[in-house]
């Protein structure tokens, strides 16, 4: 399986399910989604993309659960999480997201 982020016009990504390691709340209203490895590759010290989502405040643990229960149980090869062109969101609570290269 597969999740897709849609930051803005030419700009997305895509990444294996099993390449995302963590996902973390940063701050109020954000959550960080880690892949690795980024786009430097494997070997590489600083191989790590970030996407970052912009949520609904205190809603991070509904919308990390949604994002595991998609790997897991959808039919879907691809996940649509956030694609701020189309407004399509994988969970209600997800705002929109930017994506981070090696970062």
């Amino acid at each position: 399986k597969f999740l897709q982020f849609i930051d803005a016009a030419d700009d997305a990504a895509t990444y294996p399910a099993e390449k995302l390691i963590a996902m973390t709340c940063a701050a109020d209203a954000t959550l960080l989604l880690k892949f690795s490895p980024g786009s430097l590759g494997t070997g590489q010290a600083a191989s790590l993309d970030i996407v970052t989502l912009t949520i609904t405040a205190d809603t991070e643990q509904a919308v990390m659960t949604a994002i595991g229960e998609a790997i897991d149980l959808s039919r879907e090869s691809v996940i649509v999480v956030c694609d701020d062109v189309g407004g399509v969101f994988l969970h209600s609570d997800i705002l929109s997201c930017t994506i981070a290269l090696d970062a």
